[in-house]
């Protein structure tokens, strides 16, 4: 996405992948010490065998790191539900830059000795140390797990829609995305799949997870006959079947892949005040007018994290510099962030400035030239280039 673990100049790769066993597990706590190469999904699967889940849920699960994901602080489905890696991880043991093994790996829920010295590296893009092991704290797995898809006449309703939902579902919501008409009719168009429900300005998919599944459809299909009859959604539908379920997850997770085949894809991953989540897109829509292929707005709607996506033909310099910085000049004018869980890597350094201010950004610089004077942990990413 942002170039994060990509060699640009004369670095040389270390890769984690052998690094790849559970350590323990306790099946009373929940709290999983592995190491840094085990691939998310069979961690899930692991501990889904014992009756928990992995507090993370990424599109890119079959393949990521939870070294690498805890490196990069990503944020995820789950994210509504659980909050970020900052307070699942309990613990990590991390390679510093001359050769020192920091053991911070504790299982401890609650431990007050002192700076919270992991939070440094959660996040850190591997610019501070390399995680080499991981403790993390396991959500008991949800005995019933109910998926609403709804289409919504306007973006004001879909911010009444999650509003009512906050209130009305409460304890069990784990999920509320949102994406607009142009991705459905992407997702319809290259990968052949069908919206479940009419066809509307904006859609909603609603996730619930709990322990009683007779309580939490009750309460999911009030909810659905309050919006309904009140206006804020115009058509939808509910699943339990764990089959319907990952049917409607796909219309979500795979727009990324219906946008990669409509041309070349300009990716922007912004935070936002939720109220202004959308404002962003009509802006840019009206700005490109016919000089992009498309313009689409999707994302977390329930962390106010959007995904902008610009598709055209071909790579244009021109669009790009249509696009920047007017981009990162908005999201600033929000008090947003340039990067709400993609990271900075080597693409986005130089944009820091639109989301911390010099002070931070100073102080950041000083911490790398302590645990790294030499910058031999992913050089060239993250820092500007000039602070």
């Amino acid at each position: 996405m942002v170039g994060g673990s990509v060699p640009v100049f004369d670095e040389i790769i270390l890769s984690t992948a052998r690094m790849n066993k559970v350590l323990s597990f306790h099946s009373v706590s929940g709290i999983l010490v592995c190491q840094a190469g085990c691939v998310l999904e069979e961690l899930s699967h692991y501990v889904e065998e014992r009756d928990f889940i992995m507090p993370l849920d990424l599109g890119a699960k079959g393949s990521c790191h939870i070294g690498g994901n805890v490196a990069t602080n990503a944020g995820g489905l789950r994210f509504l539900r659980y909050g970020s890696l900052h307070g699942t991880v309990l613990g990590l043991e991390v390679v510093l830059a001359d050769g020192t093994i920091l053991d911070c790996l504790t299982s401890l829920r609650k431990d007050n000795t002192g700076y919270d010295l992991k939070q440094l590296f959660i996040g850190s893009e591997g610019t501070l140390g390399v995680i080499t092991a991981v403790s993390i704290l396991c959500p008991p797995k949800p005995r019933a797990v109910n998926v609403a898809f709804l289409g919504c006449p306007g973006f004001a309703e879909v911010l009444q829609t999650f509003s009512t939902c906050k209130g009305m579902l409460g304890e069990i919501l784990s999920a509320f995305e949102f994406m607009d008409a142009v991705c459905m009719q992407l997702v319809g168009r290259y990968l052949h799949l069908a919206s479940p429900v009419q066809e509307s300005p904006f859609y909603v998919l609603i996730e619930t997870s709990g322990s009683n599944a007779g309580h939490d459809a009750e309460k999911l299909g009030s909810f659905l006959e309050h919006a309904l009859g009140s206006g804020l959604v115009t058509d939808g539908t509910m699943a339990t079947d764990q089959t319907k379920v990952k049917m409607l997850w796909a219309l979500r997770e795979r727009i990324a892949e219906a946008l990669s085949r409509d041309g070349y894809v300009y990716k922007y991953d912004l935070s936002l005040p939720v109220e202004r989540l959308y404002d962003i897109v009509t802006d840019v829509r009206a700005r490109l007018g016919p000089h992009a292929k498309h313009v689409v707005g999707y994302g977390h709607l329930g962390d106010g994290n959007l995904h902008l996506n610009v598709t055209a033909e071909a790579f244009s310099p021109s669009l790009l510099g249509a696009l920047e910085p007017h981009v990162y000049e908005w999201t600033a004018r929000q008090q947003g962030s340039v990067s709400a869980e993609h990271g900075v890597g080597f693409r986005k350094r130089d944009v820091l400035g639109y989301s911390k201010p010099p002070e931070a950004l100073q102080l950041m610089q000083q911490l790398k030239a302590l645990l790294d004077p030499k910058g031999i942990l992913n050089p060239y990413k993250t820092l500007p280039s000039q602070a």
